[in-house]
């Protein structure tokens, strides 16, 4: 059952209005019908919460006119007759939300009302205004002082309000799975099962008896019934890492799944109804999967109406010294080993490092380092070269010699800042520079002082 749904259907022709009224109140749809686009109007402002349902061929404003008209982010789904399909693809350039040929099935539009209802509350949801909220909860989670980070920690906060379905992705290592439990921690459905499954790591044959659960006999091996992760992460959240890697066979599967919000186990015939939100994480981009016929462009839809993309550490290097010192003191605490304290080479190691593997990365040569310190005074800077691979510093990676440069020059004054906690004065002096001089290109690399004070 749909509910908290408003849609604003448009159409020149009163029976049609009658008869989409009829089909979406008893789907739970809260409907209002305008004869024309032009008296539609005035209710489409910006926050206005809902989708709009409109014919294309009308006198006056049609719907093209119409789309271009409102808010770009509300949702506008057209109605085309039999052979304006072409006109139909223009609207979608243009920033149609979809577009359904008549005759079509009820349900479908129902569908699609749906999506974009969804769509529509986390575009509001995530507008400045709405995502003031205090995000210190997520501090000791989401670790780090940069603007992406930052900007992050909102994201996370503002969609942890809602219940839509979200695909986070990333490279390797950025903590998609760390996001996604923050997400569930702050959702109404904290309290409930947060299951977590890797996609990739389950063989083809075993997937949908993992996924959908199966009955006693149901195949060889198949001693007694088991539950799916579906069914174990009911009224909760579900996060399927790696979905990239899904096969496309599957994928049929999982889009019927998730349409009628129902599984079948493996040896039954017998529905069994479930209430789960979906996290997607992916380190590919669907989008251009989808394109390239690697991945269905309607599971793509289906999962995608939210979407969190994670920064990599190369885009967060402000962060790094912080990331290091906290992943430290947490291998101190489980290893009870002092911290020991970092140089100033140490941390313009640390920032210049290219950190091919992010924050897993990060974190294990934290660890690396607290450990081979105890008995061995190792640097970080002899520490990353004994690594997997040199390819990791920034001396020897690409862009021009200024922008090297550059990237060295930050990585110093960052190293300065954290060494001497903030202290404008000292860093001046070491790296002989005038105030205003200082202050120039800490402005230039987005350094604030407040970042480094203790």
């Amino acid at each position: 059952m749909i509910s908290n749904i408003t849609a604003v259907v448009i159409d020149d022709d009163p029976e049609v209005l009658a008869s989409l009224e009829q089909w979406l109140d008893l789907a739970d749809v809260r409907v209002r019908t305008f004869a024309s686009a032009d008296d539609a109007l005035p209710l489409l402002t910006s926050d206005f919460e809902g989708v709009v349902v409109s014919d294309i061929r009308m006198p006056g404003m049609d719907g093209m006119s119409l789309l271009k008209a409102v808010d770009p982010a509300i949702p506008v789904i057209l109605i085309t007759g039999h052979g304006g399909i072409a006109q139909a693809v223009e609207a979608m350039k243009l920033g149609a939300f979809d577009f359904i040929e008549k005759p079509y099935k009820p349900e479908r539009l129902v569908d699609m009302i749906q999506r974009a209802s969804e769509q529509r509350r986390v575009h509001l949801a995530t507008q400045p205004h709405h995502t003031q909220a205090n995000t210190d909860e997520l501090a000791d989670t989401i670790i780090g002082d940069s603007e992406p980070i930052r900007t992050l920690r909102q994201h996370i906060q503002a969609l942890a309000r809602v219940n839509a379905d979200v695909i986070i992705s990333g490279e390797t290592g950025t903590g998609k799975e760390l996001v996604a439990r923050s997400l569930h921690r702050l959702s109404i459905r904290s309290k409930a099962p947060f299951v977590a499954i890797n996609v990739a790591a389950i063989p083809e044959n075993l997937l949908e008896s993992e996924l959908f659960g199966h009955e006693a006999g149901a195949f060889t091996g198949a001693q007694k019934q088991r539950k799916g992760i579906f069914e174990a992460a009911h009224q909760g959240t579900l996060f399927l890492d790696e979905i990239e890697s899904m096969p496309m066979t599957f994928q049929i599967k999982l889009l019927r799944v998730l349409q009628e919000r129902e599984v079948v186990r493996v040896g039954s015939h017998t529905p069994i109804p479930f209430n789960v939100r979906i996290l997607s994480a992916t380190k590919e981009d669907l989008r251009q999967a989808a394109n390239e016929g690697r991945f269905r462009e309607d599971l793509y839809y289906r999962l995608m109406v939210a979407d969190i993309k994670l920064p990599s550490v190369r885009e967060r290097t402000r962060d790094v010294p912080m990331l290091f010192s906290h992943f430290m003191n947490e291998a101190s605490h489980q290893n009870q080993i002092p911290v020991p304290e970092l140089s100033y080479e140490d941390l313009v190691a640390l920032e210049l490092h290219d950190w091919p593997g992010n924050v897993r990365e990060l974190k294990h040569t934290a660890e690396r380092y607290l450990l081979t310190r105890s008995f061995n005074q190792v640097s970080v800077t002899e520490l990353l070269q004994l690594g997997s691979s040199n390819r990791g510093n920034a001396h020897s990676g690409e862009g021009s010699l200024s922008a090297r440069l550059e990237q060295v020059e930050r990585a110093l004054i960052s190293a300065e800042l954290s060494h001497h906690q903030g202290n404008i004065k000292a860093v001046m002096e070491v790296l002989d520079l005038p105030r205003r001089t200082l202050n120039q290109k800490m402005q230039k690399y987005g350094l604030k002082r407040e970042a480094f004070t203790s």
